[in-house]
């Protein structure tokens, strides 16, 4: 049966939450965000837009919705992601997207799809004014998938796709709420495995073995006496460097001396830091271990490797949206922040690029996940004055 046509920016917004878009990582995934770009393409393709489907290995096509006015004229990108942590715990059903007390409720809701959401019906509304020959940039928006876990969307989107579309973005607006204050620099995020090995045996005879959860306890205190400690770097927009171990995972049965035990480790690198050497300070640090009585043998992997985003592209990008958000009585001051988005991405593309959108961050993954209409109403507003405002070239 075919689906209504949205006759606002609130039943689009309502349209998408319905769908279940948890990332297919996920406990309760229905299969990623296949069916949220199937329905989100049959919509912009009623509006007059252009769409096309570009695939990620492994996982659902993102959706990359066009309005072209003229080729001499820049390219401004909107990126919002379709995927959402999952619902367990959640207080409301997640996909009612019940419209109550001037919010929508239900996941995905603030993250990210309000976004989305704005940014789509500012394109509607920029499409439907008439006089596209008058308009100073071309748009793009990008409905990108697999942010909450990996970021492989958006990697494969600035790795494969880019390179063969023909135009490269002037201007990259990644949407997570934000208060519609601009974000221009946050934190990285680095995330890997340290396994320490063993040699099982009988554990009536321990000592014919060597226990990885005990070289384990030797690993994670050195890290906390003489690493964490250590670390120093800061940046004035986004805090400090940080590290944590945040899972554990060892043994096969209680009579068996544990041949292999695991921790997750994340670390946030502040701009100007480089991942590679983090994990290099870890190796240094425990290598005298190996050569210790009993020797700690321990290997390491790399499962996430987000970089930071910096302020060095998006200098002349940020002058020109306060003036847009001056003009719209919207806060000014740019911000950063402690976590990790997509715009890192294209800021190692050489892009400009600013993390921008409506909703408070705060409802976002919680229990009861809503975003308040007036800010979703708000962004559209926004989104479409940066789409109708000459924006400074890209320089790299």
């Amino acid at each position: 049966m075919a689906q209504p046509t949205p006759t606002s920016v609130v039943e689009l917004l309502q349209m998408m939450v319905g769908v279940n878009a948890i990332n297919r990582a996920l406990p309760g995934s229905a299969g990623g965000e296949a069916e949220l770009v199937d329905r989100l393409e049959n919509v912009a393709q009623q509006w007059g837009l252009s769409t096309q489907c570009l695939p990620v290995v492994d996982h659902a096509d993102q959706l990359l919705v066009t309005l072209a006015v003229h080729p001499d004229r820049p390219w401004v990108l909107f990126d919002s992601h379709l995927d959402t942590v999952a619902v367990e715990g959640m207080t409301i059903d997640p996909f009612a997207a019940e419209l109550r007390d001037g919010k929508v409720w239900g996941r995905g809701s603030c993250d990210t799809k309000g976004t989305g959401a704005a940014m789509l019906w500012a394109m509607k509304n920029v499409a439907a004014s008439g006089g596209r020959d008058g308009l100073p940039n071309n748009v793009a928006l990008l409905f990108s998938v697999d942010e909450e876990i990996s970021m492989r969307g958006v990697a494969s989107f600035t790795a494969n796709d880019l390179p063969r579309l023909g135009w490269s973005p002037a201007a990259v607006i990644v949407g997570e709420p934000t208060e519609m204050r601009p974000v221009v620099a946050h934190n990285g995020c680095l995330r890997w495995t340290l396994t320490t090995h063993g040699k099982a045996c009988h554990s009536a005879t321990p000592h014919d073995g060597i226990s990885a959860i005990s070289a384990m306890v030797r690993v994670i205190d050195r890290i906390e006496r003489e690493y964490v400690p250590s670390l120093s770097a800061e940046h004035p927009l986004t805090g400090a460097a940080v590290f944590s171990v945040n899972m554990i995972r060892g043994g096969s049965a209680p009579n068996i001396i544990p041949d292999r035990c695991t921790i997750e480790i994340d670390r946030r690198l502040v701009p100007g830091e480089d991942s590679g050497q983090a994990i290099a300070e870890i190796h240094k640090l425990l290598s005298p271990l190996a050569a210790a009585s009993p020797p700690v043998a321990f290997t390491q992997q790399v499962e996430v490797d987000h970089p930071p985003l910096t302020t060095r592209y998006n200098g002349p990008l940020l002058e020109s949206l306060i003036e847009v958000l001056a003009r719209l009585s919207l806060p000014t001051l740019a911000l950063g922040a402690p976590f990790a988005t997509h715009a890192s991405y294209f800021d190692a593309a050489g892009l400009p690029a600013v993390v921008l959108g409506p909703g408070s961050p705060h409802p976002a993954h919680t229990k009861d996940e809503w975003v308040a209409v007036e800010q979703i109403e708000r962004g559209v507003e926004l989104y479409r004055a940066i789409m109708t405002t000459a924006l400074p070239a890209a320089s790299r």
